[in-house]
Order: structure tokens, then sequence, then C-alpha cells
């Protein structure tokens, strides 16, 4: 499991390796990335995470999603299939692994290294613009700028125009 921050880019989580078969997408995110979710924090995901939308994960097809930020939800998706990619550059992932499994996630966790580092160094990646409205507010742009104890959220912010 690997994630990119939604704002940056930079890959800011890895975990594993999980036996191939054994763990499916959302278990693996029950099991390590959502235990270490703050309060109102979400993560971008396909829908093969929509049990748990939208509580930790705001999936495409899930209920909460306004109309006007999936265009940026697909740009993040695609960030994250970038990174991906960028990772399948290397043949030991694309092809049959036919060293000791317990290295596996070693060499796995170095190219992740490489990639960040060519990420930081020169090889970025496209930028998204994310701008996400808190979940479970709707209203005005004004309102949208406050939190539910009425204090400014500085991290959240909501642009109402839909050409990003």
């Amino acid at each position: 499991e690997v994630g990119l921050c939604i704002l940056t880019g930079e890959i800011v989580w890895i975990c594993g390796p999980y036996e191939c078969g054994k763990w499916n997408d959302i278990s693996i995110f029950r099991n390590a990335l959502m235990t270490e979710l703050g309060p109102n924090e979400r993560v971008e995901a396909d829908d093969g995470y929509i049990g748990e939308h939208p509580r930790h994960i705001k999936c495409p097809k899930g209920f909460a999603n306004q109309e006007q930020t999936l265009f940026m939800q697909q740009r993040v998706r695609n960030r994250q299939e970038t990174v991906n990619k960028r990772f399948k550059n290397w043949g030991i992932l694309k092809e049959v692994y036919r060293h000791a499994i317990p290295k596996h996630g070693d060499v796995f966790r170095a190219i992740v290294v490489i990639t960040q580092l060519s990420i930081t160094n020169g090889e970025q990646l496209f930028e998204c613009g994310y701008k996400d409205p808190p979940f479970g507010v709707t209203g005005s742009s004004s309102e949208l700028d406050q939190s539910k104890d009425g204090s400014e959220d500085s991290d959240i912010s909501f642009d109402e125009d839909s050409s990003l």
C-alpha cells in the first residue's frame, strides 16, 4: 500500500508487504492507514474502498461526493496511478519475482524511495489543485470556510470554481 500527499504529491505512506490473495485493498487499509488518520482526515481511493466512504475515504461512486469535486478527485487518483506506473518501470515489479520472497518488501521499499527521490529532484508530478469541502457541511463558500466550532480552518479550503 502506497499513499501520496494529496496536496504535494509526495509519497508519504508505505505499508506492507501483504501476502498476495489473502488481503484485499480495503482490508489492508483498515489494518494500517485507517488507524493512522486524524479526526476528519480522509483519503482518495477507487471504488474498491467504498465500504469506508464517506467517513474515511472518498470514492468516485460515493454518495457524498459533490459534483464540482469529481474532476479534481479524478486528477488525484490519476496522479497516484502515475506513481504506480513509475514503480512498474522497474522490471522486477512487472515480471514474476524470482528471488527470496522475504526480500520482496525490501526491494519494493527501495523502489519507492528511489521514485520519491526522482520526484523531489526534477521528475515532478502534475498539480491537482485539490480543495475539499469539509465532510458533512453544505452551504455557501463562506459557511464552508468555518469549521463546526466556528473557527477558521486554513488546512481545508473549498473554491466553488469548478474549472480546477
